[in-house]
C-alpha cells in the first residue's frame, strides 16, 4: 500500500489492479479538499502507469460515500480535482464496490466508474433536491442510462435512494455481492479484466463510452486511430504468440 496510512485516500497495488480506498470513515467517507486531491492523483497514477491495467474504488467502514463534506464546502476547500475527475473519468477501467450509502456526490463518483459491484443491503441516492439542490456533478445525466430514465427520475425527484437488488434488477449494476463481500467481488471481477491486453481493454472501454449516439461512419472515424495504435502494439504480437505457445501472455501496455 502506498501512502500514509492516515491518508484520506489509501492505494494499494495488487498486480495489474490499483485498489483505491475512500478513508475518512468517521465522516462517512465525504469529500473534502484532501480527498478532492488524492483521489484525483490515484486516478492519473492508474492511468499512467503501464503496469496497471484496472482500478477498484471502494470505500472504508459502513458506507461508499456520503457525498460532498459541506463543512469543507462552507471552508471553500478546493473541489475541482474530484470534480475534474466525476466529468473525465480514467482512461483505464475503474470499478465501484459499493456497500453501505452512495449518496449524492457519492453516487456521482460510482457513475464516474465503469462496472459497479455492490453488497446486497446497499443503498443509492441523490437526495439534493430536497434541500433545495439538484445533482449538479453528472448524476442527471449518466443516470438516466445506468439504470433507466423513469427509476432515474424518481429518485432524482422524490430524493428517495434505491436498493442495491433493485438497481441490480434495473441493470445498474455487473455484480451484487453478500454485505461485506463487495470488495472481494469487485477485486475478482477485476482479476478477470487484467487477464486481458491493456490497451484492448482501454479502447474498448473508450469506444463503448464515446459511441453513444454516433452514427456507424462517425464509430468507424474514431475508432481507426485506436485501432492503428492497438493492433499494431507489442502486446498484439504477445497475444497470438502466447496463444500459439499455449502460455499465459505476458502484457506491457505498450
Amino acid at each position: 500500500m502506498t501512502g500514509r496510512q492516515d491518508a484520506t485516500v489509501l492505494v494499494e497495488r495488487r498486480g495489474r489492479i490499483l485498489l483505491v480506498t475512500l478513508n475518512r470513515p468517521s465522516a462517512r467517507n465525504a469529500i473534502d479538499g484532501a480527498v478532492a486531491e488524492e483521489l484525483a492523483a490515484a486516478a492519473r497514477e492508474l492511468d499512467s502507469d503501464p503496469e496497471l491495467s484496472v482500478g477498484v474504488l471502494t470505500g472504508t467502514g459502513q458506507d461508499f460515500c456520503a457525498g460532498m463534506d459541506l463543512k469543507a464546502f462552507a471552508r471553500k476547500e478546493d473541489m475541482s480535482p474530484v470534480v475534474r475527475f466525476i466529468r473525465e473519468g480514467t482512461r483505464k477501467p475503474l470499478i465501484a464496490a459499493v456497500e453501505g450509502h452512495a449518496v449524492a456526490g457519492g453516487l456521482e463518483l460510482v457513475l464516474a466508474c465503469d462496472l459497479v459491484v455492490a453488497a446486497s443491503d446497499a443503498r443509492m441516492g441523490i437526495p439534493e433536491a430536497t434541500v433545495g439542490l439538484f445533482a449538479a456533478g453528472g448524476g442527471l445525466l449518466r443516470l438516466p442510462d445506468r439504470i433507466g430514465s423513469s427509476l432515474a427520475l424518481q429518485m432524482a425527484l422524490t430524493g428517495d435512494p434505491v436498493s442495491a437488488e433493485r438497481a441490480y434488477a434495473a441493470g445498474f449494476l455487473a455484480r451484487l455481492a453478500e454485505p461485506g463481500e463487495a470488495e472481494q467481488e469487485a477485486l475478482r471481477l477485476a482479476e478477470r479484466v487484467a487477464h486481458n491486453a491493456p490497451l484492448g481493454i482501454a479502447a474498448s472501454k473508450e469506444l463503448i463510452r464515446a459511441g453513444r449516439g454516433m452514427t456507424e461512419a462517425q464509430f468507424w472515424a474514431y475508432q481507426a486511430p485506436l485501432r492503428d495504435q492497438v493492433f499494431t502494439s507489442g502486446d498484439a504480437r504477445e497475444g497470438p504468440r502466447a496463444f500459439a505457445e499455449k502460455r499465459p501472455p505476458r502484457w506491457t501496455g505498450t
